[in-house]
């Protein structure tokens, strides 16, 4: 393994700041472009989706929880495998406690195709409290570009799609897919979505949908 070059404490601070400039750059480039990612336009979800829950089924809408945003994540688990995908797993893992992004008018959902019988065992031995959904009964999948057809059949990539809620309709804001999963790929596009400002960052409000910025203790929150 190569190793950083060693360097006096001078010599580092000027090489950190020579870098810090362009770190700068990067972020003004990346506020930008969020600034035009909540501009772009959304079309209006028309089809009833049924998902299948902890509670049962649920549509589109009910996954909002009565919050205007809705992130789903788009989790590899095709209906003929045990567990799900390692990397949308490894994804789910940093997403954390959902108190955050509830406080800031958005919801979190994971869907897959794999039956709930399926999700279930699974979600309970990674320990996740997220809710996860199975979309085995409907194009939800295909319509959203999660699942493509190919030669080999249906192949599911991960994905985070977000959605806005204006009463009782529902509108598709934004995609991003990472590659076409075989069970071990990387998660292309989606490498640092984990986090709280990462998620907020892709949706139509952005991060501060409650007029708020202020983060608190999870446990904090008056919902």
């Amino acid at each position: 393994m190569s190793l950083p070059e060693i360097v006096s404490r001078e010599q580092w601070h000027a090489a950190r700041e020579e870098l810090l400039r362009k770190e700068e750059a990067v972020r003004r480039a990346r506020e930008v472009l969020g600034a035009e990612r909540r501009r772009l336009p959304m079309v209006e979800v028309d089809p009833e989706y049924v998902f299948e829950g902890g509670d049962g089924k649920a549509t589109l809408l009910d996954l909002f929880e009565g919050r205007a945003q809705l992130v789903v994540q788009h989790f590899v688990f095709a209906p003929e495998r045990e567990t799900g995908c390692p990397c949308c797993s490894a994804l789910l893992d940093q997403v954390g406690h959902l108190a955050h992004l509830r406080a800031r008018n958005t919801s979190f959902a994971a869907v897959s195709r794999a039956p709930f019988t399926r999700i279930l065992p699974f979600k309970a031995r990674m320990g996740w409290t997220a809710p996860w959904y199975s979309s085995s009964h409907g194009d939800f999948n295909l319509d959203l570009e999660a699942t493509v057809v190919t030669d080999q059949g249906l192949v599911d990539r991960p994905g985070i799609s977000c959605f806005l809620r204006e009463h009782d309709r529902v509108f598709h804001t934004y995609s991003v897919y990472g590659d076409a999963d075989d069970g071990s790929g990387g998660l292309g596009g989606l490498d640092g979505l984990g986090t709280l400002a990462g998620l907020l960052d892709l949706t139509p409000l952005g991060r501060n949908p409650s007029g708020s910025d202020r983060l608190r203790l999870h446990d904090e929150y008056d919902h």
